[in-house]
């Protein structure tokens, strides 16, 4: 049970520096804790976990133009933020991770500024259709985090020039173009800034949880681990990862989200596979990857591999079936 809400807000705009807090922060989470951490990153996309970086962003142009390409740890696609989108973090233990109370607090916040939203979709928050909200999540042990971005007035031109979204995925949204698809709460709020959707934010906290909302103490902030995190997520490693010399390809998408696979197959076996995803999972494409790697590159073959193959909940289930039926498109 909740019992303690804290909140800190990041003084960087420097995005590895605030994931790397992000990351931090998650380990501090105590059991009775819940933290919302507010921050803001300077002209950045932010892949997914299981993303191709090449193919969610113009990389190149972006960083030319001085911005920064970051990885995050959560599954999910490719965000763009400025100095008008806010990005919010509900960090907490398992047993305290509620995704149904933590976005109601974003749609009290934005409510309470006179803007009826709603949950839309398998991860976004919506204003008369227009996307103003995308949230991702991520677990590893009992460590659990809740993370989205609220668009304030972001510059939707930028946006624009910066992110590939593939046409089936706009496709999927009856829309024909990243832009026409999203909304800034300025359009209803004209004088909208971060230190009032900041303050409602807090106050919309304190309402759904029924607890004093008190700031993060300084004295738990570690400093050089913080740093240690911030210097892996601007990795060239950590951003770009590996590409694979792939002999084979193929892509599709499903309810749950967007896949490529790639396989390099030599002497009728696959040497590495490259599964590439916006799925809200993060966890089950890396299992993948690694096991399927060495198999035979052979339909009967790999179709009794992912029989085999374990998950862990129904959307895993659902994602196995989707890609075993779609790796047959390989013969």
């Amino acid at each position: 049970m909740i019992q303690k809400l804290y909140t800190i807000e990041s003084g960087s705009l420097d995005p590895y520096l605030n994931l790397g807090l992000e990351e931090y922060l998650m380990y501090q989470a105590g059991r009775t804790e819940c933290i919302l951490y507010l921050w803001q990153n300077e002209r950045t996309v932010v892949i997914g976990r299981n993303q191709n970086a090449w193919k969610e962003c113009r990389a190149e142009k972006l960083e030319e133009d001085g911005g920064h390409l970051a990885r995050r740890l959560s599954g999910g696609g490719a965000v763009f933020h400025d100095l008008g989108n806010l990005n919010f973090t509900f960090l907490a233990r398992k047993e305290n991770y509620d995704v149904e109370k933590q976005t109601e607090v974003i749609l009290r916040a934005v409510n309470k500024l006179g803007i009826r939203a709603e949950k839309s979709g398998r991860n976004d928050i919506t204003v008369k259709g227009c996307k103003i909200s995308g949230n991702a999540y991520y677990r590893t042990g009992d460590y659990c985090y809740h993370h989205g971005t609220i668009l304030l007035h972001t510059d939707q031109e930028l946006m624009e020039r910066y992110l590939r979204v593939s046409r089936k995925k706009l496709d999927s949204k009856g829309v024909d173009s990243v832009r026409s698809r999203v909304g800034n709460l300025c359009a209803w709020v004209p004088d909208l800034n971060r230190e009032r959707m900041t303050e409602t934010l807090k106050e919309a906290l304190g309402l759904c949880y029924g607890c004093p909302v008190e700031d993060f103490p300084g004295e738990r902030l570690e400093g050089e681990d913080i740093q240690r995190r911030a210097e892996r997520f601007a990795s060239w490693e950590w951003k770009y990862g590996r590409q694979i010399p792939f002999s084979d390809e193929v892509e599709e998408r499903f309810p749950w989200g967007e896949i490529r696979i790639q396989l390099n197959v030599d002497e009728g076996r696959i040497q590495e596979a490259r599964l590439f995803t916006d799925a809200m999972d993060a966890e089950l494409t890396g299992r993948l990857e690694k096991y399927l790697a060495g198999l035979l590159f052979r339909k009967k073959e790999i179709r009794n591999a992912m029989d085999g193959f374990q998950t862990e909940n129904e959307l895993q289930t659902l994602m196995k079936k989707d890609i075993t039926n779609l790796m047959e498109l390989f013969f």
